[in-house]
């Protein structure tokens, strides 16, 4: 196991001028040693450009990889000792499962008694251990692509382990459970893994630390209650959570903050000296409340729709029904407006956030009067 530090840009063509230019912008981070991450963003935000950075198969054109203080950018991924699985199964279907397991022991010479021994371990942990004699050809998507998993936590003194979106060809039932044995096998042998997916459940649930990327970026590292609760930038807002994050134009005058033509809170100094900004509240902390209540704006229902354990109400803001879209998700115990109606909503209190220029605006809490800060 390895620290693994970064501190590097990359881009494809030659002479990069423009931010365009960049698969990878300019980006400083660490791995820590034993840590579980994520690297979470939508196709083309450059996952895969780092996992490969990482593990050797491209060199960056800008700054240096670091294995435990040591400069590995020039290294091959044999010589960085890392595992690495991909989103297809690269695995032989003329070896049984023992011996798809047990080929990166035998390759690195491994006694016969440790190869029996791991491969059973890990043929456990995978819940394979009634398989092992069966030929991999046999087997259907899923029982190959945890052989493939098998082959990059069989060696137990690889570096890092790295994953590129290993569970897409894998059903959602089946990817839940090996998620949640992903997570039992890290927290056993605390091996440092890195796992890209653009599914934010897969990296909510598996990683201690989820680094989201955009456009080549790494816009906020955290936990999934720091992305939840305290989006560093609008996209992480946007694209964690289920809906994303509300955002609405806000400005701050001598005279207070106002939302959709409705002063919702007292003047704040730091917003006051912005003067328009993006306010960002969850859906989850949108509630319906008395008319022209502290931090409430008006709004007039366009759907509600039945989720089952909530409802998801979308309204447009002013009392016309002429304003931005905003969503918010409510209980099914109480009443739920019909379409048309006009309703009140509370967007202040201690979960909403403020953003200039789509960066978090740090050390604002405010709250309307009568409302929680």
């Amino acid at each position: 196991m390895a620290r693994i530090d970064l501190d590097l840009a990359h881009a494809y063509k030659p002479n990069p001028q423009r931010d365009e230019d960049y698969a990878l912008l300019p980006l400083k981070m660490t791995f820590e040693d034993g840590g579980a991450y994520a690297l979470l963003g939508p196709s083309g935000c450059g996952k895969t450009t780092l996992l490969n950075i990482i593990s050797g198969l491209v060199t960056p054109s800008h700054g240096s990889v670091s294995f435990d203080g040591v400069d590995s950018t020039q290294r091959t991924p044999q010589q960085r000792n890392i595992a690495q699985v991909f989103q297809f199964p690269v695995i032989y279907d003329t070896m049984t499962v023992a011996e798809n397991l047990a080929f990166p022991l035998r390759n690195r010479g491994v006694a016969p008694d440790k190869i029996r021994q791991r491969v059973g371990q890990i043929a456990e942990m995978l819940e394979m251990s009634g398989q092992l004699d069966v030929r991999a050809a046999g087997l259907a998507a899923d029982a190959k692509q945890k052989i493939s998993l098998g082959r990059g936590l069989v060696r137990d003194d690889v570096s890092a382990v790295l994953f590129d979106e290993p569970l897409t060809v894998i059903d959602p039932h089946l990817k839940w459970q090996l998620r949640r044995k992903l997570k039992q096998i890290h927290h056993e042998l605390k091996l440092t893994l890195v796992y890209v997916t653009h599914d934010q459940i897969e990296a909510l649930t598996f990683a201690d630390q989820v680094v989201v990327m955009t456009r080549g970026r790494a816009v906020q590292i955290g936990t999934a209650s720091e992305l939840f609760e305290r989006p560093q930038h609008t996209f992480v807002g946007n694209f964690i959570g289920s809906p994303g994050m509300n955002f609405l134009d806000a400005r701050c005058s001598e005279t207070g903050i106002e939302v959709a033509g409705v002063t919702v809170a007292p003047p704040d100094p730091v917003l006051r000296a912005l003067g328009r900004f993006t306010l960002g509240v969850r859906p989850e902390y949108v509630t319906l409340c008395a008319a022209q209540a502290g931090g409430a704006v008006p709004a007039t229902v366009t759907q509600a729709q039945d989720i089952g354990t909530y409802w998801l109400l979308t309204a447009r803001l002013g009392a016309d029904g002429g304003g931005p879209p905003i969503r918010a998700r409510l209980s099914p115990q109480q009443r739920i407006p019909r379409a048309g109606e006009g309703v009140w909503l509370q967007v202040l209190g201690a979960h909403t956030c403020f953003y200039a220029d789509d960066v978090l605006v740090p050390d604002v809490q405010i709250a309307a009067q009568g409302v929680p800060a």
